[in-house]
């Protein structure tokens, strides 16, 4: 049970990207827009300027759909996990805090694969490894890993770079080719850093 009157009835909420884990915005929602959030399974929001509810996407279309939500230790903040439906700043930024995206690009890559997976095309490189089949994917990553090591022994810097790039990639594919998802593998990660 959340804290409203701990804060004068109104407490933060934390956006964040559900698979990238990118912080997006906050925002503060009073009990009636946290209600109306878990009903509708879309932000909404106490808006301050506009005295009232809004929920994020309302004029733009640009709405956060909930994936899940996780209340602090002391019951007066929300963390939300959602899948944006476009940008999330007002500015047109992914997020309001002008965060690097490159950093969470790897788990936009593994959504890229995952499209070359479903809609395929002729002139994809990732299409053309699929058709070569699960040995061949499995294969080629092997093929990079020692690359890697190769690199990281006994080349420069930005060989190394390239190719532990390489080998990420194909690893994507391959974990794609298992109908493995990247966020199974951080969980797995996760839960034996613990």
């Amino acid at each position: 049970m959340l804290d409203f009157e701990k804060s004068g009835g109104l407490i933060p909420a934390i956006i964040q990207d559900a698979q990238t884990l990118e912080v997006l915005m906050l925002g503060y929602m009073d009990e009636e827009a946290w209600r109306k959030t878990q009903i509708e399974g879309r932000v909404t929001f106490f808006s301050r300027s506009k005295g009232r509810l809004w929920t994020k996407g309302e004029e733009s279309g640009h709405f956060l759909h909930v994936v899940s939500t996780h209340i602090d230790c002391d019951r007066d903040t929300i963390l939300v996990k959602a899948k944006p439906q476009g940008p999330t700043c007002h500015t047109g930024s992914r997020s309001c805090f002008g965060t690097d995206y490159n950093q969470n690009f790897i788990f936009e890559l593994a959504k890229i694969i995952n499209r070359r997976y479903e809609f395929p095309t002729a002139d994809s490189y990732v299409n053309r490894l699929r058709e070569r089949g699960l040995n061949k994917i499995a294969q080629k990553v092997g093929e990079e890993a020692v690359e890697t090591v190769i690199a990281a022994l006994a080349e420069a810097e930005v060989d190394f770079i390239n190719e532990t790039s390489d080998l990420l990639f194909h690893l994507l594919v391959l974990l794609r080719e298992k109908n493995i998802s990247l966020e199974t593998i951080a969980k797995n990660l996760e839960s034996r850093h613990q």
